[in-house]
């Protein structure tokens, strides 16, 4: 009788993968964009060179980078005129120092080449949208180019439009004064003259996009190719066992567990990507300059500047939950600078914002833009208006539950990212250096 309970609790083990694979879904090809090495290859070059930024000092990969998990690990950009990478980033001195951080956190990029993913930025500005010309709504309005090929290459289109992120200052170059003006299409047109004027570009175009005459959408078509492919992230130990490959390890397994039920994380975080795709209120101190919302602009209202509905003040979009242990800092202004603490939050929001430590955001300091950092968390006022937008419940999880779900987090990174260094170009066609 010893025996057979043994061999039945051996067999359960071997076929626990099976079993789980059956119940949850297990990604595909089929699942992701899958571009052509060709255009993969142009994007790897337009992704890392600053020759699309209005005064050729910062790239893409400067904010988005592998060696910090395709973000910067800083809470706030540092964007055009600073300098370095990463967390050493620094503001910049003198009349090329920075006039504002940027206001959200720079987003990660793992996995945005599935083709779930229709929906691009914290607050959801850009959106597939079948009945609108472009098909796509976007902050372009009907000055978006046409010809993109989805959402991730639409999200290409805009930090070269951003005076803060890639443009530069009016005054400071002609890409600069059409981005002051508003004038999008003359952005995109300049900076698609600059790359075409360069041989190779022109040459890796042609071959790329024969006999079409070349536009900025054609450059994001490109970035957004390399983007889906070279940071595509479906090998981790949760994948492997969602393929009945393997099994989780005894802590992973309990915290998806938690995760799946009395963490009730999964009610946001679902589906394939941990992502429900939606926006929610969750009470993340807000800091940094904010997006121009409020008395003063120092507020960030969220989905509500695009949708122009106050019930979707303070709400941001649920990101995806692959490789999170590596993307940090989190939250939508990456006021938290490690997982356990976003993991706090999670289970006890209130006490989590109203007791927010603003020294542990990763934040360079700029003499001018350090106090501004504080002003809207430190507001009792608003703060209390972010509690009160709040729709998660707190939730009663023990330490040894809290580390059992954050070895679940951890089993969502694939080993494959912990080292990228393949993706990043020896040269770029305009020959200006990588390293900032």
């Amino acid at each position: 009788m010893k025996t057979t309970i043994i061999k039945t609790l051996l067999l359960s083990t071997l076929i626990s993968p099976a079993i789980q694979a059956a119940n949850h879904q297990a990604l595909t090809d089929m699942d992701f964009h899958n571009p052509d090495p060709a255009k993969v290859q142009l994007g790897k070059f337009l992704f890392y060179d600053k020759i699309i930024s209005g005064n050729k000092n910062i790239s893409c990969a400067s904010c988005h980078h592998p060696l910090a998990g395709t973000g910067d690990g800083l809470a706030l950009p540092v964007g055009e005129g600073g300098k370095g990478l990463g967390v050493t980033r620094d503001t910049g001195t003198g009349d090329d120092a920075i006039h504002e951080r940027v206001p959200r956190n720079a987003p990660q990029l793992f996995n945005l080449g599935a083709k779930e993913f229709v929906t691009m930025f914290h607050d959801g500005r850009v959106t597939e949208n079948p009945d609108h010309p472009s098909g796509f709504d976007s902050p372009a309005g009907d000055d978006l180019l046409p010809g993109l090929d989805h959402s991730l290459a639409v999200q290409a289109m805009f930090p070269p439009t951003s005076a803060t992120e890639m443009a530069g200052q009016a005054g400071e170059n002609n890409v600069a004064d059409a981005a002051a003006a508003g004038n999008v299409r003359e952005v995109w047109r300049l900076l698609t003259k600059r790359v075409t004027d360069i041989a190779e570009y022109s040459e890796l175009l042609s071959q790329v996009y024969p006999s079409e005459t070349i536009t900025f959408a054609h450059i994001a078509n490109a970035i957004g190719a390399f983007e889906a492919t070279a940071y595509r992230a479906d090998n981790s130990p949760f994948d492997r066992y969602l393929r009945g490959e393997d099994t989780l390890s005894f802590s992973a397994e309990r915290g998806f567990q938690i995760f799946k039920n009395k963490g009730n994380c999964a009610s946001c975080h679902s589906g394939a990507l941990q992502t429900d795709h939606d926006f929610h209120a969750l009470g993340i101190p807000q800091i940094g300059p904010g997006k121009g919302d409020g008395i003063d602009g120092q507020d960030d209202f969220g989905r509500e500047q695009v949708t122009g509905d106050s019930a979707d003040r303070y709400r941001f979009r649920t990101p995806t939950l692959r490789n999170v242990a590596i993307t940090g800092p989190w939250g939508h202004d990456g006021a938290y600078d490690t997982l356990e603490a976003m993991v706090m939050h999670h289970i006890n929001p209130v006490e989590s914002l109203n007791n927010y430590d603003i020294s542990q955001a990763r934040l360079p300091y700029n003499a001018e833009l350090s106090p501004l950092d504080g002003i809207a968390h430190n507001d009792l006022a608003r703060r209390a208006a972010i509690e009160g937008a709040i729709e998660i419940s707190s939730v009663n999880l023990n330490q040894k539950q809290i580390s059992y779900l954050l070895d679940f987090l951890n089993a969502l990174t694939d080993s494959a990212s912990l080292d990228m260094r393949s993706t990043v170009p020896n040269r770029v066609p305009s020959g200006l250096p990588i390293a900032d």
